[in-house]
């Protein structure tokens, strides 16, 4: 007979083939990688507390001797002297990025729902484009979008940015391979007997299925559309992002560093706290959604 594996217990949960110097190395090395990601970030923060003469010290250093607020109030005071409304591009970046998301989740649902649970000719073929459309850059498809985008009339429009946002090839992939993994079969086909409609089984019972790969898409796609900055569709400076507007202030020569760094921490901010939100969540689910048939 086999020998007993070892049991340990911890918060009431019996855990098998671990011991605690195991746990112990884990949590140290992921210590040590966490530090190593926070550090840039960290380093941005402090840059935006520094006066001038703090930011270009050499070596530089990772803490404040003098913190001040006077770049967060000179980046301000630029935004107030630009002769567009900062509000303007502040809600240019929100309505694209918002509006594009939820098109992209949306739309690559759909997608992905249609070609892992629908059996429909031409299914393999279509994903098989999909996955190959993944090995090209967006700069290589620039110029037919651009034409597509011109035979719309959707030049210089903000649709012109949340159009190529509502679906894309890699969001579509990752909720295609999720659907099909996650999504069980005989649980849409049970609620099929049962009357549900194909699209209220899509959306009641194969969605919260999927909540993971929803949160990771949202994630993915709202940080780019965030920290876009000049796009080759939008000419007019009343539709251009936050980002570009940013970036014409802070392109003003070292001066204007400090504000930089400021202009920095604000824009990260936003992605930053959309992902704890999202991560939460997506922790939550992938801990409580394991299903036996």
């Amino acid at each position: 007979m086999a020998k007993d594996k070892k049991l340990r217990v911890s918060g009431h949960k019996v855990i098998l083939n671990r011991s605690a110097g195991g746990d112990f190395g884990i949590f140290f090395m992921l210590a040590i990688l966490g530090v190593f990601m926070f550090i840039p970030m960290f380093y941005v923060i402090c840059q935006s507390f520094k006066p001038l003469d703090e930011i270009f010290m050499f070596p530089p250093r990772l803490y404040v001797i003098r913190p001040t607020l006077d770049n967060y109030s000179d980046l301000f005071s630029l935004m107030n002297e630009s002769w567009v409304p900062f509000s303007r591009y502040i809600f240019n970046t929100v309505f694209v990025s918002i509006t594009g998301t939820a098109g992209n989740l949306i739309v690559s649902a759909l997608a992905a729902y249609a070609l892992a649970k629908i059996k429909f000719p031409g299914r393999k073929f279509m994903f098989q484009l999909i996955v190959y459309s993944l090995m090209f850059h967006e700069t290589v498809t620039s110029i037919a979008n651009f034409l597509t985008m011109s035979t719309l009339g959707l030049i210089d429009t903000l649709w012109a940015r949340i159009v190529p946002a509502l679906a894309t090839s890699l969001g579509l992939y990752l909720m295609k391979q999720f659907m099909e993994s996650n999504v069980s079969d005989e649980i849409l086909e049970s609620a099929r007997l049962d009357g549900c409609s194909e699209f209220k089984t899509f959306l009641l019972i194969a969605m919260p299925m999927v909540k993971p790969a929803s949160l990771t898409l949202i994630i993915e796609t709202f940080k780019g559309l965030w920290n876009a900055g000049s796009s080759i569709y939008i000419h007019s400076e009343q539709l251009k992002s936050f980002n570009y507007a940013i970036g014409q202030i802070t392109a003003g020569g070292i001066a204007r560093s400090g504000a930089g760094s400021a202009a920095t921490v604000i824009m990260m901010m936003v992605p930053i706290i959309v992902f704890i939100i999202c991560q939460s969540n997506i922790i939550e689910t992938m801990g409580s959604s394991g299903m036996k048939d």
